[in-house]
C-alpha cells in the first residue's frame, strides 16, 4: 500500500452528522460520544486541514473555499472545485476503488460493499451524481487525491500510553497543575515528518481491534521484521497490552489534509493504558513501516500533531485525569 494512503441516498439535512458511538456491552470498554472537532466560532461543523495547500504529495492548489461557504446549505453556484486523484490511486492498487464511472464498479454507498465497509461512522452520507458527498463541507477538491476509497476510508489509532515516571519509578505531576503527566507512543510520519498516533488504515473485512494491534505493531515495534521467535513473544506482549482494559476515545470524521469533496479519513481511537509500565518495558520501540521515528512524548496542550490527533490525546487526558493545559480555562465541549 502507497506510503501517503497507510500512515445512495441523498440526504434532505446533511448537516446532522454527528459521532455515532455504538454501545459496546463488554465490561472492560468504555465509549464516549463527542461531535466533530471542528467548529466554527457559529458552532457549525468546519474543517481547517482539509482545505489545505498543495495537497499532499502534489503541487496541485486546492479552489479557496471561505469559512462560510464550507457547508454544502450554503448554496455556491460559482464553486468550481480542482478535480484531483493521485497517479499511484489511478493505478488501480489492490486497497483503491475504480474510478466512479468504469465498466463494472457499482459501489453500494452508505452500506457494507461485500468486504469493504462503505458505511461512515457519522452517518448517513449524500451521494449526488454517482459520487459521495464529504458530511462536514467542501474541500476545494474533488475526485479522491491519494485516498483509495470514495466516500468513507477506515482508519484506526491506537493510543498507547504510561505515566511519566522519575528513576525511582514514581508519578512525575506538572509542577502547575499538580496533575500527572501521561506520555503516549507518537511516530513520525514519513510523508509529511508530522508527529502522530500510530494508526493506520483497515484492510476489507478487518476488524477494528485487529487493525489497533497490528497497525501498532508495525508502526511502533517494527513487527514486519522480526525474526520468526522474535515475533511469537511480540504477539504475547502485544496480546497482553491490547486485551486489557481500554476505552474508545473518538470515532468519527478527522480533518485530515488527504480529504476531498467525495472522500475522507474516517477513524476508530482507542485508548490503551500501561498503568504500571510493565507491560512496554517488554515492547522496545522500534520504527518500521510508515514510521520515521518512534518515541514516548509527553503529554500537553503545546503538542502539535497530525490531522486532529491533538484532539484524540487531549480527550484521553481528560478521562484519566491527567495534564494537559496550564490554562484552567473550559474543558472540552461533551
Amino acid at each position: 500500500m502507497s506510503e501517503e494512503f497507510r500512515s445512495g441516498t441523498a440526504l434532505k439535512k446533511p448537516s446532522l452528522f454527528w459521532v455515532q458511538i455504538a454501545g459496546n456491552s463488554s465490561a472492560n470498554c468504555w465509549s464516549r460520544l463527542h461531535p466533530f472537532n471542528m467548529f466554527n466560532n457559529s458552532n457549525k461543523f468546519y474543517h481547517r486541514k482539509a482545505l489545505t495547500s498543495p495537497y499532499p504529495g502534489s503541487h496541485v492548489e486546492r479552489s479557496q473555499v471561505p469559512e462560510d461557504k464550507v457547508s454544502w446549505l450554503i448554496e455556491w453556484k460559482d464553486y468550481n472545485p480542482v478535480e484531483y486523484t493521485a497517479v499511484s490511486v489511478l493505478a488501480g492498487p489492490s486497497w483503491a476503488d475504480p474510478q466512479i464511472n468504469d465498466k463494472g464498479f457499482s459501489p453500494k454507498f452508505n452500506e457494507r460493499d461485500g468486504e469493504v465497509e462503505r458505511k461512515s461512522l457519522s452517518g448517513l452520507y449524500v451521494v449526488e451524481n454517482g459520487r459521495p458527498q464529504n458530511p462536514v463541507g467542501r474541500t476545494g477538491l474533488t475526485g479522491r487525491g491519494l485516498l483509495g476509497r470514495w466516500g468513507p476510508n477506515h482508519a484506526a489509532d491506537p493510543v498507547v500510553t504510561r505515566w511519566k515516571r522519575d528513576r525511582s519509578g514514581n508519578k512525575i505531576a506538572h509542577p502547575v497543575t499538580g496533575k500527572n503527566i501521561l506520555q503516549f507512543v507518537a511516530i513520525k510520519r514519513r510523508d509529511c515528518g508530522e508527529w502522530a498516533i500510530p494508526g493506520g488504515m483497515v484492510d476489507p473485512g478487518e476488524k477494528v481491534s485487529a487493525t489497533l494491534k497490528r497497525e501498532f505493531g508495525e508502526e511502533a515495534l517494527n513487527s514486519l521484521q522480526k525474526l520468526p521467535e522474535e515475533k511469537v513473544e511480540l504477539e504475547k506482549q502485544l496480546h497482553k497490552l491490547f486485551s486489557q482494559e481500554h476505552f474508545v476515545v473518538y470515532r468519527g470524521y478527522v480533518d485530515d489534509p488527504r480529504n476531498t469533496d467525495n472522500a475522507w479519513m474516517e477513524t476508530e481511537a482507542v485508548n490503551y493504558h500501561d498503568e504500571t509500565g510493565e507491560t512496554m518495558d517488554n515492547l522496545p520501540l522500534e520504527a518500521g513501516d510508515d514510521a520515521g521515528t518512534v518515541k514516548w512524548v509527553d503529554i500537553s496542550e503545546k503538542l502539535k500533531l497530525y490531522a486532529n490527533h491533538s484532539y484524540f490525546i487531549k480527550l484521553v487526558t481528560e478521562e484519566r485525569g491527567a495534564h494537559w493545559s496550564e490554562d484552567p480555562g473550559p474543558g472540552c465541549c461533551e
